[in-house]
């Protein structure tokens, strides 16, 4: 579905010199009766050579909005907090919120990040930002909890993108018992992505729902960087301060995501 852009721009320094800095922007779509899709737009890179849609972990709320003619966001998420790294090397970040029916309790279900109303909002994402990155390939990047809606719309959005990241890969459920129940990607045919994939693990992951060993168990078929040490953990261990956020070791991980993605050399382990 198309989606008619309402553009936000604001201009701000994020702890670099201005000239390393373009614009960035909000941008919010109308995506379905009723209901718009945001997403914070990185600042373009001079070397642009790709677009990556991150999805952040938990019910993907990062809570975009303006104060005070800034953009402001929940930014403890592994993803959002990297998403420099990503710039610094090439590729400009678009980091989705929760569409805006999604934004009460703890945000988007896996039921509903596997469901026709997400796919609908991230395709008319995927279409607005490939129009501005005038074609340059676009990779979906998920973390936790957000790898269910990357993988899902990697399934279903083909040859519109050109590779699929699963960072904490949620292959288990989270039981009734959890804050945040829902089946995860227990069940999901990987075999049905069509574009490259790749998976991305801390070896020292203790979440429940998205232990090392599950990943391991598909490195015979797909590619997967083991990540190993980092940080003392600062958060619970399903949490973004933590090896299940690959605290510590950001920069190093999505500098093999970017290797991959622009089909350079890349590291299977990163120590």
């Amino acid at each position: 579905m198309r989606g008619t852009a309402l553009v936000f721009v604001f201009r701000w320094l994020c702890g670099l010199p201005h000239t390393a800095w373009a614009q960035q922007e909000i941008v919010t779509l109308s995506t379905r009766p009723g209901v718009t899709q945001s997403y914070f737009l990185t600042s373009k890179p001079k070397n642009l050579e790709a677009a990556a849609v991150l999805f952040a972990g938990s019910g993907g709320l990062i809570n975009l909005r303006t104060e005070n003619g800034q953009a402001k966001f929940g930014q403890g998420n592994f993803l959002v907090r990297s998403r420099a790294e990503f710039v610094k090397r090439g590729v400009i970040a678009a980091i989705v919120d929760a569409p805006s029916d999604q934004q009460g309790g703890w945000g988007m279900s896996d039921e509903f990040r596997r469901g026709d109303w997400h796919f609908t909002d991230i395709a008319a994402v995927v279409e607005d930002l490939s129009k501005r990155t005038a074609g340059m390939p676009l990779f979906l990047v998920g973390t936790s909890r957000g790898s269910v809606s990357t993988a899902a719309l990697g399934a279903r959005l083909g040859d519109k993108v050109a590779g699929v990241v699963l960072t904490s890969t949620m292959f288990r459920p989270a039981g009734r018992k959890s804050n945040e129940p829902g089946p995860g990607l227990s069940g999901f045919d990987f075999a049905s992505i069509k574009s490259p994939v790749l998976f991305v693990h801390h070896v020292g992951d203790q979440c429940d729902v998205t232990p090392y060993s599950d990943v391991a168990r598909l490195a015979d078929r797909y590619p997967l960087v083991a990540v190993y040490g980092g940080e003392a953990p600062q958060s619970g261990r399903c949490e973004a301060y933590s090896q299940h956020g690959f605290f510590g070791r950001e920069s190093e991980t999505v500098e093999e995501i970017v290797n991959w993605m622009l089909k350079k050399p890349f590291r299977t382990e990163v120590k």
